[in-house]
């Protein structure tokens, strides 16, 4: 049964806490109950980041960092948090030139006033945090 997995447990506690530390913090900042923030990439810290690190943290605890399954997972939670910051924080950025674009020619042409997603990847420091909510919540959820 999947929940008595405990490295699936750890990169889904992981992945709630970071949300809800984001969902949180716009919380405090605008005053109003935004759930989109539950569900949205982009932002402090990396959910991302968490769950790679929740995971790889829970299976070198439960295998040991000398197994092969433990290399998996650090591999691929270095591949996703390289991802976040860089390719989807790039893909972001063009994202938010391309609506300025958009909303100048708006003023002179009739175009769709669809916007693209901004909030897509992560500065390095929303990966760290990421990174150490993923660390700690892989030591801290005890193995069963």
């Amino acid at each position: 049964m999947i929940h008595r997995n405990h490295a699936v447990m750890a990169a889904l506690l992981a992945w709630l806490i970071a949300q809800f530390i984001k969902f949180s913090t716009e919380w405090v900042k605008h005053r109003k109950l935004d759930f989109t923030y539950f569900v949205s990439t982009g932002g402090m810290p990396s959910a991302h980041s968490a769950s790679v690190c929740a995971l790889a943290t829970s299976v070198g605890r439960s295998t040991g960092v000398a197994s092969p399954v433990f290399g998996v997972a650090l591999l691929f939670a270095v591949i996703v948090m390289f991802d976040a910051q860089s390719v989807r924080r790039a893909a972001g950025e063009q994202a938010k030139i391309l609506n300025q674009i958009v909303d100048e020619l708006l003023h002179q042409h009739h175009l769709s006033q669809q916007k693209l997603a901004e909030l897509l990847g992560h500065t390095r420091l929303e990966v760290f945090a990421g990174m150490a909510v993923g660390i700690l919540t892989g030591f801290l959820l005890p193995l069963y």
